[in-house]
């Protein structure tokens, strides 16, 4: 018997807590830049990515569709004054993409400490909310309602 992995689906979708034993396909990008998904609320969710070295100038964020792409990617380098020894942080370009369920909505990002902090939200239109239906017992009369003709 053959098992499949659905770890990287956890990883790179949102809002689909009930579905992940229907999606089919699984993470592209490598393990760069590192982040996690948290659930912050019954509706509400963030994706922080750690982006030390990118500035706001360096990052950009597009939703479109159901698709959230984040790329990172530096300016041009500045002529430093001295040589450099040792480089461990990384500046190379990435891009992340996240596939969001119906209704899932990019609130808001924010860079702070070399964390790029990306609020979620699923607002579900009222249309779609489930609603109660009273039980009647059955005895309820049928109203007339009269018209007058305009003569």
């Amino acid at each position: 018997m053959r098992t499949f992995d659905l770890a990287p689906l956890y990883r790179s979708t949102v809002g689909f807590d009930r579905l992940f034993s229907m999606l089919d396909g699984f993470e592209t990008a490598p393990g760069y830049p590192p982040y996690n998904i948290e659930r912050t609320g019954e509706n509400d969710y963030r994706i922080t990515i750690a982006v030390a070295g990118f500035g706001e100038k360096d990052l950009s964020i597009e939703s479109k569709e159901n698709t959230l792409t984040i790329k990172g990617a530096k300016q041009a380098k500045q002529e430093q004054a001295g040589q450099v020894l040792h480089q461990g942080i990384a500046a190379r370009a990435f891009e992340r993409v996240f596939q969001l369920a119906d209704y899932v909505v990019v609130k808001a990002a924010k860079l702070e400490n070399g964390l790029l902090h990306v609020e979620l939200v699923r607002e579900i239109p009222e249309a779609k909310k489930p609603r109660q239906i009273p039980i009647g017992n059955g005895q309820a009369k049928a109203q007339v309602i009269e018209t007058q003709v305009a003569a």
